[in-house]
């Protein structure tokens, strides 16, 4: 017993880390999520949860095979203009749930440099409120205001947002396909 710890102690929480962005030269809207869950970090893909409906809303959106293989998910993203990333870099978090976010650990990525490499874009789609919050409060500030593009809010694509249907979340996303 000698190295065991008391049972209300709780090994610490590690910091986690987003992915590089999914864009190309040509991207015009991004879609911003706020940071990938357990089931993403461990599969290293952007919404790799078999519930979030994220996946299945592009494939339907843009008439595509749902069994698509990630590289071809991502190729379906880009081939209609889209990115695809995150608002925060690295934060500290204990579950996959946006609440559970340390709010004074959330280290933003670099938009000024996305978007100076990427000027064809002009619309940001976040993938729920925490994003937006985000985007809102650590990034817009820090944006030249010419360079801010128009800015939406979409419902969570995450199984945790379950007071929408599926297709009340696909009705609301196919605003996307009008900026591609």
């Amino acid at each position: 017993m000698a190295n065991s710890l008391p049972s209300a102690e709780k090994p610490p929480v590690k910091r986690i880390q987003s992915f590089a962005p999914i864009a190309d030269v040509n991207a015009r809207t991004l879609i911003l999520g706020s940071m990938p869950g357990k089931a993403s970090l461990q599969a290293g893909q952007y919404y790799a949860h078999t519930r979030n409906s994220f996946w299945k809303i592009m494939t339907v959106l843009f008439d595509a095979d749902s069994a698509l293989d990630y590289a071809s998910r991502t190729q379906l993203l880009t081939s209609h203009h889209i990115a695809l990333w995150d608002a925060a870099h690295s934060c500290i978090r204990s579950s996959s749930l946006d609440a559970d976010i340390e709010a004074a650990s959330v280290v933003i990525n670099d938009f000024a440099s996305f978007f100076s490499r990427h000027r064809q874009i002009t619309r940001v789609y976040f993938n729920g409120a925490t994003a937006e919050n985000l985007f809102r409060r650590q990034v817009l500030p820090t944006l030249q205001p010419d360079t801010v593009p128009e800015l939406h809010r979409l419902p969570s694509t995450s199984p945790a947002h379950a007071t929408l249907s599926f297709n009340e979340k696909l009705d609301a996303w196919r605003v996307i396909t009008v900026a591609c």
